[in-house]
């Protein structure tokens, strides 16, 4: 595995100390979950954000909602 160094606060590196409590081997493997819990957080969101800009798109304009219900034209309901 790679390594990187930074920089914790002490309440950080304090929670750390206590990885085993939380079910982890070791602290870096907490940092790699807390990493991973907050990518698939920031996808999610930017999902949602997105989702919401072509709803948003989709309810101010009548030409996209035009196109979109010609494209659903043959699918199953």
């Amino acid at each position: 595995m790679i390594q990187a160094k930074f920089s914790l606060d002490t309440a950080q590196i304090a929670f750390l100390e206590q990885h085993q409590t939380y079910g982890f081997k070791d602290k870096s493997e907490a940092v790699r979950f807390a990493l991973q819990s907050l990518q698939q957080s920031l996808q999610q969101k930017h999902l949602e954000d997105s989702a919401d800009l072509y709803a948003q798109l989709y309810e101010e304009d009548p030409e996209m909602r035009s196109l979109a219900e010609t494209a659903l034209v043959g699918w199953p309901e």
